[in-house]
């Protein structure tokens, strides 16, 4: 087995604060007329401080102690990524209670089925939506004494309002100032804080027991490493029902900068422009969607601007890859590049506010070739590793230290093992508890105090960990040969600016299918340029144009790949993949079980 951990002063990591409460107050005592967030409010942006933040956060602690919440029983959030998510997080951690995610797309029987499981005693929901999701399935919650809504209509029970809630804790702290502060000082390191439900692949979600130490380290451990301090802006839109989105949260409480908060996906690219971050952290379909789409709008364009456009990209590359063999620049070269660089490269830039130090990817492998592109362009993607089960983060890139391909190097005061399968184990503070009630599939997945990530990775000299796929998606065909579907899924992404998803399969197969998904909006611009206005998305992915543009970027893909995985045949199916049909996670995951089963049929009748 090879092992491999990276040297840090480790000192702030071992005297970090005890508990998430604890970690936010030490905050907002520090920086209390700093900035600590904004959220739009109609057409404009809202900013709080740290202290008025702590103020609110106190009353709504207080709130939940007079609801009669007790240590570590847990408190659902059923909403979007918005501020009062973040408020309704932080009250109830330093109220001493565990936070239990739902994601707002969350089908009302499998919210029933979380809130049941995990026992909650209280939830916030966002809106009337999400209310109804709860009646409809209150007799099946027994513990659910209180519903606190944003947006909902309360009915002055069972429903209550967000300022409901702040004036029971005005109440309590009028007759107990100390209320909030004696909760913070009673929870200890290994308290519960949070109860994250996977979304799961397969089967039912498992929620996942994460400790008040897990999330002070993921914090403490990012600050020690030097990337991020309290001068940086986040725009923060990633579903805080995410682990990859409650990272960021116990990041900025450790390095205090301030974020920019904005759950709405279509409103991305509008909000950076206003927003201006330093950094963002993203899923890759956000990266790819945005580099299939300056693609596509240049080979439309057409003409001098395209031929700028290549050119620009062909002299940045050069000159990227003198750099990277530490060469000199010759002196024309690199002049050619500055005027590309204002021409070209500062346009892609400002897309994205003009401002932005590094985006940090995660929760899905990103593309290479993407990565690269955007780094010709003056744009770093810093890619991270980690899963719900180790908080989420483990690995990352350094915007000093970065090699493309792989996650980076592991946290400090974390370790890294390889498995003589290929495994990727991990052990650390930031690894969880164990699976909610399923003692099982805990001793199964935590062996010796190592967390078998089910990844199938290795590690490099200096630390760097690569990831090839994931181990129960590896297959073999009839012919022996072993195929990693997400490499070669991977690299379609990159040569067809258009796709939405590429699933690979033969297993037991004398040769490799695809399933194909195309990007809805980019195929409703390209119709909009090929006489196909208004034309439905099954319309458009069913003509005979699309289909042989589809075959050139299999080709082109096929050029690149071993014999045995090339695809000797594909589907192009008339609409995308969603979490509405249950054939993606909640946090945008392929459930390739699903999808397989779904499309048995024709999968079948590829081969015959």
């Amino acid at each position: 087995m090879s092992e491999t951990a990276v040297n840090h002063d480790l000192t702030a990591i071992e005297n970090r604060a005890p508990n998430v409460g604890r970690q936010f107050f030490d905050r907002v005592q520090a920086s209390p007329n700093r900035e600590a967030y904004r959220f739009p409010k109609g057409d404009a942006w809202e900013s709080v401080t740290w202290k008025e933040t702590g103020d609110e956060v106190t009353r709504l602690a207080a709130g939940l102690v007079a609801l009669g919440l007790e240590p570590e029983q847990r408190v659902g959030i059923a909403s979007s990524t918005r501020y009062e998510w973040i408020l309704a997080d932080l009250a109830i951690m330093s109220a001493g209670g565990a936070t239990t995610t739902v994601y707002p797309s969350t089908m009302a029987e499998d919210v029933a089925y979380i809130l049941a499981d995990s026992e909650c005693r209280v939830v916030f929901a966002e809106d009337d939506e999400q209310v109804a999701k709860l009646t409809a399935h209150k007799s099946e919650l027994p513990h659910l004494d209180r519903v606190v809504t944003f947006d909902g209509t309360p009915d002055g029970d069972w429903v209550i309002g967000l300022a409901d809630l702040e004036k029971l804790g005005e109440e309590l702290l009028a007759q107990s100032p100390g209320v909030v502060e004696e909760r913070i000082e009673a929870t200890s390191p290994d308290a519960l804080a949070t109860l994250i439900y996977t979304s799961g692949t397969t089967g039912r979600p498992k929620g996942v027991r994460l400790r008040h130490s897990s999330w002070t380290y993921e914090g403490t451990a990012i600050k020690a490493q030097g990337i991020l301090d309290e001068n940086d802006l986040q725009y923060l839109w990633l579903p805080m029902a995410h682990s990859f989105g409650k990272v960021l949260l116990s990041t900025q409480l450790a390095c205090g900068f301030a974020t920019a908060v904005d759950g709405r996906v279509e409103k991305i690219i509008e909000n950076l422009a206003v927003v201006r971050p330093t950094f963002m952290g993203a899923a890759p379909r956000i990266f790819e969607k945005a580099h299939g789409r300056i693609i596509t709008m240049q080979q439309t364009e057409g003409g001098i601007k395209e031929k700028l456009f290549n050119q620009a990209f062909a002299v940045g590359t050069k000159v990227r890859q003198l750099k990277l063999e530490g060469k000199p620049v010759p002196f024309l070269l690199a002049k050619q590049h500055a005027l590309f660089d204002k021409l070209v490269f500062a346009k892609i830039r400002e897309r994205f506010g003009g401002r932005v130090r590094f985006f940090i990817s995660g929760a899905a492998a990103l593309n290479q070739e993407v990565a690269e592109w955007f780094h010709v362009a003056g744009i770093l993607i810093l890619e991270g590793y980690g899963l719900t089960e180790t908080s989420a983060g483990s690995f990352v890139n350094h915007p000093d230290e970065y090699r493309f391909g792989t996650v980076g190097q592991v946290f400090p005061g974390s370790e890294v093992r390889i498995a003589e399968d290929g495994e990727v184990l991990i052990k650390g503070p930031g690894v969880m508890d164990g699976y909610h009630n399923l003692p099982e599939q805990t001793a199964d997945t935590l062996q010796d105090g190592w967390l078998h990530t089910g990844d199938i990775g290795e590690v490099d000299a200096d630390g760097f960990l690569r990831i090839t796929d994931r181990k129960k998606d590896l297959f073999k065909t009839s012919g022996g040969k072993y195929i990693a579907p997400s490499s070669v899924e991977s690299q379609f992404k990159a040569v067809c600016p258009y796709a939405s998803q590429f699933l690979v399969h033969g297993n037991d197969r004398n040769f490799c299918v695809a399933l194909i998904t195309l990007d809805p909006d980019a195929m409703a611009e390209w119709a909009t340029h090929n006489g196909m206005t208004g034309a439905s998305y099954k319309e458009i992915v069913s003509s005979q144009k699309v289909q042989d543009m589809v075959q050139g970027y299999v080709d082109q893909l096929n050029a690149r790949l071993n014999r045995w995985e090339t695809v000797k045949k594909w589907i192009l199916l008339d609409h995308d993949l969603s979490v509405e049909s249950g054939e993606l996670t909640p946090s945008m995951k392929v459930k390739r079980k699903v999808v397989e089963g779904n499309y048995k049929d024709q999968i079948d009748a590829l081969y015959r």
